[in-house]
């Protein structure tokens, strides 16, 4: 292959070879879908071409929001990225995730999160892995029950019920780190049908507090599924509603498979000392601009404190540089300074304190932070200050 590759925006004539190329990668079906439309809202398709001006590499950048302590953080989630086989190890990736954080970075995005086939050709390109999806298996006849709380009202949802839905999980996520907004474009075009084959609400005084969405799936045998998409609650009371209803499914569905939330409602009231784990998707994070992830971000009203630090970016030339991070009253500022820093900070060091992964010392020792002589890496731990992020969407 030669030496060069070209990135640009994939356009309505290069559809065809970018389903190509996903399809080899991923092993999709071989039948193609119906139609399929250049502008997609909410994100932007990204191709590297040969000089011949063939198609060897695509990738696609979701134009998604994260929440971090209470405010979105415009971020450029990864998905669908594919390499010719011939043209592996060449470069080729590492181009064509340079061309998109760069055109990330021009619309306005401050982070990024993706979920790795592989980890390596992501690390070599400044992503850091910072946490799991996790899915486990729970014996549904396992699941407490108990007496119904005479003022909840348990009931099926119905598509008028989807902004209520919608409200409550933002109500649950907001003040999280590293969840998904689920506004924007993508969500907005999105088929508001409802989710999987149905919905269970949890209402006090006619206002939503708990809800799940499930998927039956087949038999009633031993093998029997039933899957929880989500289920989230505001209220104990609510959590036990819900776990309450899925534990129904006992005599028909033995095993109830799902999403715990790390510390929400629903998670506390289940016995996940007894789950199985069923799929572990590990997803990483980075900084598509710093200054702006930093700036756009909540923080702990508690957290206070300065720190200067040189960051090396290979990718995104415009993040490398000696920065002083200050931080005070629920919020932060990065700014550029002259001069050296005793503390050196590389990208994917960078991305594990943010999403709150690692404590700087560990950082440290995995040779992803520097420091001189005297200086203490966990002056950098403020970086990391408001908890670790979690996701609940997989993309």
């Amino acid at each position: 292959m030669p030496a060069t590759v070209h990135v640009r925006e994939l356009i309505a004539d290069d559809l065809d070879a970018a389903w190509e190329l996903g399809r080899f990668a991923f092993g999709s079906d071989p039948q193609r879908p119906a139609s399929t439309t250049a502008t997609v809202p909410g994100l932007t398709r990204y191709g590297a071409f040969d000089d011949a001006g063939r198609l060897v590499g695509k990738a696609v950048d979701l134009h998604h929001d994260q929440w971090w302590s209470g405010r979105a953080v415009p971020a450029a989630d990864v998905a669908g990225v594919a390499v010719a086989p011939e043209a592996r190890g060449r470069g080729v990736g590492r181009a064509l995730l340079t061309g998109l954080l760069r055109g990330a970075r021009d619309r306005g995005a401050a982070i990024s999160a993706l979920y790795p086939t592989v980890a390596a050709p992501y690390r070599a390109c400044g992503w850091e892995a910072a946490g799991v999806l996790r899915t486990v298996d729970l014996a549904t006849a396992a699941l407490p029950r108990h007496r119904p709380a005479s003022h909840l009202t348990v009931r099926a949802g119905t598509p008028a019920d989807l902004p209520a839905v919608d409200a409550l999980y933002e109500r649950v996520t907001r003040h999280r780190n590293g969840m998904l907004t689920r506004r924007g474009e993508l969500f907005d075009a999105a088929d508001r049908g409802l989710p999987g084959d149905g919905v269970t609400l949890v209402e006090a005084d006619g206002e939503l507090v708990g809800y799940a969405t499930w998927q039956r799936g087949r038999g009633y045998g031993a093998d029997s599924v039933l899957t929880v998409d989500e289920a989230l609650a505001v209220t104990a009371e609510a959590a036990r509603e819900l776990v309450g209803v899925l534990g129904s499914w006992a005599s028909v569905a033995p095993t109830v498979r799902l999403c715990p939330l790390d510390g929400d409602a629903v998670s506390v009231q289940l016995p996940l000392e007894s789950a199985r784990e069923h799929e572990r998707d590990l997803w990483m994070h980075r900084p598509v601009d710093v200054a702006r992830a930093v700036g756009a971000r909540g923080w702990p009203a508690h957290a206070r404190g300065a720190v200067d630090f040189h960051l090396t970016d290979p990718l995104a030339d415009w993040n490398t540089g000696t920065w002083r991070l200050a931080v005070a009253d629920g919020a932060a500022e990065l700014t550029r300074v002259d001069g050296e820093a005793g503390l050196r900070l590389d990208v994917r060091g960078f991305a594990l304190l943010y999403a709150g992964a690692a404590h700087a010392r560990s950082v440290a020792q995995a040779g992803l932070l520097h420091h001189s002589p005297g200086v203490d890496p966990a002056a950098l731990d403020l970086l990391g200050a408001g908890g670790p992020a979690q996701l609940l969407d997989y993309f």
